[in-house]
């Protein structure tokens, strides 16, 4: 089953941009494209824009924030752009992440330029519309910028959502719906992910589904689980939690492991909190010992093997 992944149309090479040009994402057409099914989507084109067209803006006119025209303030977009962008999302019930162009006016994630009747800026600017919109009808949607993703932190946390969520979907299928038993299993093979993303979140979610019998409707259920999973996901795992995690996989080896091979482990992972090697290093190991010994827990669990190996997303941490 594809992934559903929402972009801006420009990222992957449309000539959509007010320009006429496009701001092509590698990262998105040659490798995402692979594994993601891209839903492109160019708003001022949506709302019945032209290419070219006008230069378009945020203003802050001290009641909210507005989308006009850059030298005509009365050419107001902004409710063709939320009503466009409520009728786009309504086509995607399974949408499993985005990725918008930064600094857009109308898809910028962060720091879009925001402007003042008298034509000065202001500090920290605001959100593009279409994006602020997204994210308050999808809070728990993963969403990141072009321009961040070229961090690899960012770029791995991002993807790691993209599957998560998308894992999550797909664990509830079938004909009986959502079940207990469902969330149930799911979240067992994302402990050790929760637990290197965001501790706290690991043991509040384990809260959660110890008293979700409390709930009449799983449905409802269902809703505050995805959003506080999503919302522990998007903390980033660090050294820290990632060594606490690696450490507490290597307790499961103590009865496979002799004396030599139980050294070489813990040094391959202490390297990693000291900087010398990436995360991909004691993960490796770990796998291989995994396959001679097979550990039924640890086989299952996401935190091991959250996307495609190609992606090549954690050498680099």
């Amino acid at each position: 089953m594809a992934i559903i992944v929402g972009i801006s149309g420009c990222l992957l090479g449309q000539q959509v941009r007010f320009d006429g040009g496009h701001k092509l994402f590698k990262f998105a057409e040659e490798e995402l494209s692979d594994y993601f099914e891209f839903k492109p989507v160019c708003p001022e084109v949506g709302i019945g824009m032209t290419i070219p067209r006008p230069v378009i803006r945020l203003l802050d006119n001290s009641i909210d924030v507005r989308l006009v025209d850059s030298k005509d303030n009365t050419l107001d977009y902004t409710d063709k752009m939320n009503a466009f962008t409520d009728n786009v999302l309504r086509s995607f019930e399974t949408l499993c992440g985005y990725i918008v162009c930064a600094k857009s006016p109308s898809c910028g994630m962060e720091r879009v330029k925001l402007y003042l009747d008298n034509g000065h800026s202001v500090p920290g600017g605001s959100v593009g519309i279409y994006t602020k919109r997204l994210m308050q009808k999808m809070p728990w949607l993963p969403i990141e910028e072009d321009g961040r993703l070229c961090d690899p932190v960012l770029r791995e946390n991002f993807v790691f959502r993209v599957y998560a969520l998308n894992d999550l979907y797909e664990s509830v299928k079938g004909e009986d719906g959502i079940t207990r038993n469902k969330l149930m299993n799911f979240h067992a093979r994302y402990k050790l992910a929760l637990m290197a993303n965001h501790p706290a979140t690991y043991r509040k979610l384990g809260q959660l589904l110890a008293r979700s019998h409390q709930w009449s409707d799983i449905n409802v259920f269902f809703v505050e689980y995805r959003q506080l999973l999503m919302d522990g996901l998007k903390h980033r795992s660090n050294c820290k939690t990632n060594t606490n995690v690696l450490l507490h996989i290597q307790g499961y080896f103590k009865r496979d492991l002799d004396k030599q091979q139980k050294a070489e482990l813990r040094d391959v992972i202490m390297r990693y909190r000291e900087g010398n090697l990436p995360l991909i290093a004691p993960l490796t190991l770990i796998n291989h010992h995994l396959s001679l010994n097979p550990n039924e827990y640890l086989s299952k669990q996401a935190y091991l093997a959250p996307y495609p190996e190609a992606l090549k997303l954690r050498y680099s941490l």
